[in-house]
């Protein structure tokens, strides 16, 4: 069994990753199933609706990764330091504290749901059509939020395996509800909503049945106190987390409205597969920073600056490896992908494998971005670390989506994207270099 405290070469840490990778990959496949079930079953409308109302279901539902991404470098420092116990109490604040957030966040996102869409410029019935997908989502936002909590927090338990058993089971859950709900039963978009509703409470809610019993991990759910200094530095070592899913989602609506602009409708749909890839895509680099996030923060907390330095260098190569694999996949595989979500359209197809040629270039850059900021979380400096999402996303990605389409029209929109993500890995980059000797990586 492999234990936090142990030294890491390539084959150990690929190992010990690699389940958080892959839950990564299946939690991302929701919005890829419930896209390809709408799109060829239900309609190119429909789709698109689930485009457009998908980043502010996001916005809401990454509180989860505030937790799980701040309170796992939290814990697994406690932990590095010798004191078990206060850990678990620690992890049971997060989740106590995470679930009420969830059920004040899916209420006020019910209540504001139409006004959000109007105005971001949703008419007719790709309005109504958002709406009607966003309002069955919402109910389990409580239950995403948890999910995505867990997903950092198994890896911290020393029980990503479980974690990965947990995403497969919510997964298949989701793909066999969406294939009854809308091609035998045809619910429409209620049932690609209710499918995607269930599979997240499976995500959510199985893992708080593990951690309330007793069990083989490292942390239990108990009773705690609360701890207002445990919260704030949860909450400051997880800001850039959260920063770059609500950036992200921002992003997108951004994204949206300047499609809407240039392309119409048909410029919604092809993103929506763009993000749907990159989804999937990027979740291998966020499984690797999220399965490496405990271990370098236990080898923080005990001071084993060789293990750090030992750990920075060989994730990083791991990432250039990752990034040529998934812009080569990318590349010769843009053809047959596009065509799963939108063959029958030879237009819309012939769009979407374009921008997505041009797209499958970010590959080559956002892992490094990716893992630079969450390699800042775990080391307990949120600053930097919301400093990197922050000018990846708010500042690289809105520039160039607002500037490039007036030089480059809509190709312009297709190359924002590697604009930015070339930008940020150079500012990761600098902030490693800067803050090497502080942290003696």
């Amino acid at each position: 069994m492999i234990q936090l405290s142990d030294h890491f070469n390539y084959k150990r840490l690929l190992h010990f990753t690699f389940p958080t990778i892959i839950m990564l990959i299946i939690s991302s496949i929701y919005g890829v199933v419930d896209g390809y079930f709408v799109s060829n079953f239900i309609g190119k409308i429909p789709f698109t609706a689930i485009n457009f109302v998908m980043p502010f279901l996001l916005i809401l539902g990454c509180t989860g990764f505030l937790f799980g991404t701040g309170g796992g470098a939290l814990i697994a420092k406690t932990m590095g330091e010798g004191k078990r116990e206060k850990a678990s109490k620690q992890f049971s604040l997060l989740i106590y504290t995470s679930a009420i957030f969830g059920i004040i966040l899916a209420v006020f996102g019910i209540i504001v749901l139409r006004w959000i869409i109007s105005v971001l410029g949703a008419e007719g019935q790709l309005l109504e059509d958002s709406i009607t997908y966003g309002q069955v989502v919402l109910l389990a936002i409580p239950a995403y939020i948890l999910q995505c909590e867990f997903q950092c927090l198994f890896a911290t338990a020393e029980k990503p395996k479980l974690g990965l058993y947990v995403a497969i089971g919510a997964g298949i859950t989701n793909i066999i509800l969406d294939f009854l709900f809308i091609v035998v039963f045809k619910w429409g978009l209620v049932g690609a909503a209710a499918a995607t509703a269930i599979g997240q409470f499976i995500g959510g809610i199985v893992p708080v049945i593990y951690f309330v019993r007793p069990n083989g991990s490292l942390l239990r759910l108990t009773k705690t106190n609360f701890d207002g200094i445990a919260l704030l530095k949860t909450i400051s070592n997880g800001s850039s987390e959260l920063l770059t899913n609500i950036s992200t989602s921002v992003v997108s609506m951004l994204y949206n409205v300047q499609l809407l602009k240039y392309a119409g409708e048909d410029g919604i749909a092809a993103y929506g597969v763009l993000l749907y890839v990159a989804l999937l895509f990027q979740a291998v680099f966020i499984g690797y920073s999220v399965g490496t996030a405990p271990i370098i923060s236990y080898h923080y907390g005990a001071k084993d600056y060789g293990e750090l330095k030992n750990l920075r260098k060989k994730s990083l190569i791991i990432i250039m490896g990752f990034a040529i694999s998934m812009f080569v996949i990318g590349e010769l595989l843009s053809k047959p992908i596009v065509m799963i979500f939108v063959g029958y359209d030879h237009g819309l197809m012939h769009m979407t494998q374009y921008a997505f040629m041009i797209y499958s270039f970010s590959f080559l850059f956002s892992g490094f971005g990716i893992w630079g900021s969450s390699f800042f979380t775990v080391l307990n400096n949120g600053l930097v670390s919301a400093l990197i999402a922050f000018i990846r996303i708010l500042v690289f990605q809105v520039v160039a989506v607002l500037v490039f389409p007036l030089i480059w029209q809509l190709d312009g929109i297709w190359f924002s994207i590697v604009g930015a993500e070339i930008m940020a890995t150079i500012v990761t980059v600098l902030f490693l270099i800067y803050k090497q000797k502080k942290y003696h990586y």
